[in-house]
């Protein structure tokens, strides 16, 4: 039995206790096993199962996951901290110096009237506090990591504050249409087509920023409607397994399904 108090209620200090506890040499084995890499993936699950508690407006599972989120934040931190790098004060401190440089206007002499100068500024801060001397640099900077839609929903954004953009959403959809017909030439033998595919995909993210929503969202949401469409065309056709249907069969089930 580990030397800890039990309480009614713990706080922000007892969880890095307990961390510490189950990382020590007589703690847990699977913890003291863990790196960075091994629970990468714990936390963007973590991170996308709070993002559902926030879209289902349900704060009882929201509390629930950001706490799970939060471990994730505590063990990283404890990783590095063994290490003698930093630890979780560390990453305090600096989130708390770049709240304070990135709003001149409340810790600072700054005048803003808007939201938007208050996120002009922030950009440019950012721009300076990430040594990003090019506009190339900025875009560059979108992590990776990001699922594509949401990364190129960033990039196209980025290129498009410093004057980089169509018209209006008629440029975006002519590009949409442009990409289409290489897609098409590409599978006819004539480029490549997960290329191409990737350019339209892209251009589709770009119409989505000019009619106001959320290319990955937008998505998601098809995914749903997808789904109940899917379901009913099941329910559709009854005892008949789909596997045995014709592609003409479930093609007529699909279209009632969508009325």
């Amino acid at each position: 039995m580990v030397d800890f108090e039990r309480k009614k209620r713990y706080g922000f200090e007892d969880l890095l206790r307990i961390m510490k506890i189950l990382r020590a040499p007589d703690g847990c084995m699977w913890d003291q096993e863990q790196d960075h890499h091994s629970i990468r993936r714990n936390f963007i699950e973590e991170t996308y199962e709070a993002v559902e508690a926030i879209d289902n407006e349900d704060s009882e599972l929201l509390k629930e996951e950001l706490g799970d989120v939060l471990l994730q934040v505590v063990f990283h931190a404890e990783i590095e901290s063994e290490k003698g790098v930093f630890d979780i004060t560390d990453v305090a401190d600096g989130v708390c110096k770049k709240l304070i440089f990135r709003h001149p206007h409340i810790f600072g002499d700054t005048k803003v009237s808007s939201t938007g100068e208050i996120l002009k500024n922030w950009d440019n801060l950012k721009q300076t506090e990430k040594h990003q001397q090019t506009a190339a640099d900025t875009l560059d900077s979108v992590a990776r990591s990001l699922p594509a839609l949401i990364r190129a929903d960033k990039v196209l954004s980025k290129a498009a504050k410093i004057g980089f953009d169509w018209d209006g959403v008629g440029g975006a959809l002519s590009k949409v249409h442009e990409e289409l017909h290489e897609l098409e030439a590409a599978i006819q033998g004539q480029g490549n087509p997960a290329e191409e595919l990737g350019d339209l995909l892209l251009a589709a993210a770009g119409v989505a920023r000019f009619i106001g929503c959320d290319p990955e969202q937008c998505t998601a949401q098809s995914c749903e409607k997808f789904i109940s469409w899917f379901r009913k065309l099941e329910i559709l056709a009854g005892d008949k397994p789909l596997g045995e249907m014709t592609l003409d069969e479930l093609s007529a089930l699909w279209q009632t399904a969508k009325q």
